[in-house]
């Protein structure tokens, strides 16, 4: 039986380059988005590029029943999923500027509660094999508060603890589980949130290509490290942003 990476989030942005970048691989694929026409125009490009077998499934993560139908599917075809690549997000409302909680519950389904069922039911799996490799996408908006819309940075604070205790839990087992936490990154993340005006105002150092990230995020998760910070200048201003002496002055305060 081959191996298959399954990726959500793979029509666009980091996930399409995490399938690129693991097709290269020789790694067979099972691409996850909402937008079933990009997905396909990627599955098609890749199945063609690198010769694999590479399926691709229309689910919104943000919807209940999303993880186990996904799940089902792969069992159905006896796709052995020995990478799992949670990379599907968005942006999110503001907590409290809109007022339809349902909107924030699909949020906090797309963004936590999908990757947790996801792991619930894929982890087993890799046990048993005694093998694995889980990656999950975060933020370096996971790692200080800040003020904004109170939704975004608290849920990938929770992928970041999420992803050190399936790394400790699972190491018995041979299987390597990262959180992956990016700072500003190409793709087109922020034209789908409406954010392009703001990245057009921001210095351009503060950016690093979609490859760079996917590249050094897979190279962390195979030496076994459960959180890794992309880019250089990020991984130079962490360590700042988690002291217990210098934290408190990187804190943003809200503008009145």
């Amino acid at each position: 039986m081959s191996n298959y990476a399954l990726i959500t989030g793979a029509s666009a942005g980091l996930g399409t380059e995490f399938a690129t970048q693991l097709a290269a691989r020789g790694l067979n694929l099972v691409l996850v988005a909402r937008r079933e026409d990009k997905l396909k125009a990627v599955a098609e490009e890749l199945a063609a590029s690198y010769g694999i077998d590479v399926r691709t499934v229309s689910a919104d993560l943000s919807k209940p029943e999303a993880p186990l139908e996904l799940y089902q599917f792969c069992d159905t075809e006896n796709l052995r999923i020995e990478w799992l690549i949670n990379n599907a997000g968005a942006a999110g409302e503001d907590l409290f500027e809109e007022r339809d909680w349902s909107k924030h519950e699909a949020f906090y389904r797309l963004m936590m509660t999908s990757i947790a069922q996801l792991c619930h039911l894929f982890v087993p799996d890799m046990k048993a094999r005694k093998s694995g490799f889980i990656l999950n996408v975060a933020s370096v908006a996971g790692r200080i508060p800040r003020s904004g819309g109170c939704n975004y940075g608290p849920v990938k604070a929770y992928i970041v603890a999420l992803s050190e205790d399936l790394a400790v839990t699972l190491a018995p087992y041979n299987i390597k589980a990262s959180a992956l936490c990016p700072g500003y990154t190409h793709t087109d993340f922020h034209e789908t949130a409406g954010l392009m005006e703001m990245k057009n105002k921001m210095p351009k150092w503060l950016w690093y290509d979609a490859s760079v990230v996917v590249r050094e995020g897979i190279k962390a998760l195979e030496a076994g490290k459960p959180v890794f910070v992309s880019g250089r200048l990020y991984r130079w201003v962490d360590p700042l942003l988690q002291s217990v002496w210098t934290r408190r002055f990187f804190r943003i305060p809200a503008r009145l």
